[in-house]
């Protein structure tokens, strides 16, 4: 199963949007399945069912973080690297979708949900686009990260 595929399939077990991403990026980040969960478990719904930034979209900055990520607050040449890199992913991901807001590619008027997260339902999978938008994420990965 290639990863696009595993991505779709843990958004269909449950994990949200980010996490599905995350999952299966986890032996690749040096995590176990549960961690990279645990870690990337805040920022479903848009972060926190904000509806803001589409929780794919913060799976591929999770992922890229952690393969391209710099961890010396000074060094100024790798925070550039991956800021283009993140803003090259966003990008791709907004080409294909017109927007990385997740309540604009829900067709949600509201600005935030109260943070109770909705039942998943087949009604629920057949009504939103986020197992696709997942799926889409990780192509986008693959393309932009893994087949440098």
């Amino acid at each position: 199963m290639t990863r696009p595929e595993q991505a779709y399939e843990n958004f269909k077990s449950g994990y949200n949007c980010c996490q599905s991403i995350a999952v299966a990026y986890a032996d690749v980040l040096g995590l176990s399945r549960e961690m990279a969960a645990q870690l990337s478990s805040g920022f479903g719904g848009g972060i926190g069912r904000l509806r803001e930034v589409c929780g794919a979209v913060s799976g591929m900055v999770f992922v890229a973080s952690a393969v391209k990520g710099y961890t010396d607050p000074t060094d100024n040449a790798r925070k550039k690297e991956l800021y283009a890199l993140v803003q090259k992913l966003a990008g791709a991901f907004e080409k294909e979708n017109g927007s990385i807001v997740c309540r604009e590619l829900l067709g949600l008027s509201v600005k935030k949900e109260e943070p109770t997260p909705s039942e998943r339902t087949e009604s629920y999978y057949k009504k939103r686009p986020c197992g696709e938008l997942v799926r889409l994420a990780a192509e986008i990965l693959e393309r932009e990260l893994f087949m440098e």
